[in-house]
C-alpha cells in the first residue's frame, strides 16, 4: 500500500554527477558580471558546492555572498603599495617554495606583528590570500599555511574583531583554499587563545589544523608530511637558509601586481560599461547574520 520513496544519493566522486551539479549551480546563478564570470570557474563552483555538501542551493546562496563581497571590497584590485606597510617585519608571505604537491605556502609570524590597525590588517590578509590564488600552478586550488609561533605571547594575539572577520573571509569567501595550516610550536599559553579562535572555525576547518614541535618528532613527522625537509626553512627544522627580505618581496610583489592588472583589466571595463547602462550584475544578497555579537 505504501511505497518507500526513492531518494538520489549523490556521490562527489561520480564525475557526471559533479558535472551535472556545477552545471545546474551555474543556471541558478543567472547573469553575472565580467569578473562574476571570470572567478566562476569550474573549480570555483566546485569549490563551493563542496563547502556545501554538493547542495546547489546552499552553494548558490554562499557564493552569491561571496560575488557581492568582491563586488564591493574588490580583493583584485589592492596594490603592493597600499598594504607593504603591514609585511614589513615579515610577519605574513608567500614563501618562495611550495609543498610537496606543488601548492603554494604562507607563512605567518604572529609574534613579528607591526601594526594596530584592523582595516588595514585584514586588507594585508585578503591581498596574501589573492596572491597565493594566484601562483597555485594549474589544477591545484589550495594552498598550506605554515603559521610560527616562535616569541609568540598572548600580547601579540589579535583583537577579537579581527580573529572573527579573518575567519568569516576565509571560511565564506575562500571555501575550500586551505590544505593544511601547520602551527609550528605554539606555545602552552596558545592553548586559551585557540579555544577562542575554535568558536568561529567549522569542524572542516579545524579537522586542518596541525600542531607541531621542533623537538617532537613524531610531530615534525606531520610537517615533512606535507612539505619537503630540503625546502624548509631552517627556522622549521629544514635545511634551507632562505630568509624573508622585504625589499626583495617588494619587487616580487610589484611584479605579480602586473599580473593581477592584466587579467582583470578588459573585465573592469567591461563590468564600468555595464553599471552605467543597467547597472552591476551581482545577484542581490541580504548579507547573514553575525553569528556573533560585539
Amino acid at each position: 500500500m505504501f511505497r518507500r520513496r526513492h531518494t538520489s544519493h549523490f556521490d562527489s566522486t561520480d564525475a557526471d554527477q559533479r558535472k551535472a551539479k556545477i552545471n545546474e549551480l551555474k543556471d541558478a546563478l543567472g547573469p553575472l558580471s565580467a569578473r562574476g564570470e571570470k572567478y566562476c570557474t569550474v573549480a570555483c563552483l566546485a569549490r563551493y558546492l563542496e563547502a556545501r555538501n554538493w547542495n546547489v542551493a546552499k552553494a548558490r546562496k554562499m557564493l552569491e555572498e561571496s560575488l557581492k563581497w568582491r563586488a564591493a571590497y574588490r580583493p583584485e584590485d589592492i596594490r603592493w603599495p597600499e598594504v607593504s606597510v603591514e609585511a614589513e617585519t615579515g610577519k605574513m608571505y608567500r614563501a618562495s617554495f611550495q609543498d610537496r604537491e606543488r601548492r603554494t605556502v604562507i607563512v605567518m609570524a604572529p609574534a613579528k606583528q607591526n601594526t594596530s590597525v584592523h582595516e588595514g590588517q585584514i586588507r594585508f590578509l585578503v591581498y596574501t590570500l589573492e596572491n597565493a590564488v594566484l601562483n597555485l600552478p594549474e589544477g591545484q586550488e589550495k594552498m598550506v599555511w605554515l603559521i610560527d609561533f616562535t616569541g609568540w605571547t598572548m600580547a601579540n594575539a589579535v583583537p577579537i574583531k579581527t580573529a572573527r572577520e579573518t575567519a568569516n573571509i576565509l571560511q565564506n569567501h575562500y571555501p575550500e583554499r586551505l590544505a593544511v595550516a601547520l602551527l609550528f610550536n605554539p606555545p602552552k599559553v596558545f592553548e586559551a587563545f585557540w579555544k577562542v579562535i575554535k568558536y568561529f572555525l567549522d569542524p572542516r576547518s579545524i579537522e586542518k589544523v596541525k600542531f607541531v614541535y621542533l623537538k617532537d618528532e613524531e610531530s615534525m613527522k606531520v610537517m615533512h608530511k606535507y612539505i619537503d625537509p630540503k625546502v624548509l626553512p631552517v627556522e622549521f627544522g629544514g635545511k634551507n637558509d632562505v630568509v624573508y627580505n622585504h625589499e626583495e618581496y617588494s619587487e616580487l610583489m610589484t611584479k605579480d601586481d602586473i599580473k593581477t592588472a592584466n587579467i582583470w583589466a578588459e573585465d573592469a571595463k567591461t563590468d564600468h560599461a555595464n553599471d552605467v547602462i543597467s547597472g552591476p550584475l551581482v545577484p542581490e544578497v541580504t548579507p547573514l547574520p553575525s553569528l556573533i555579537t560585539t
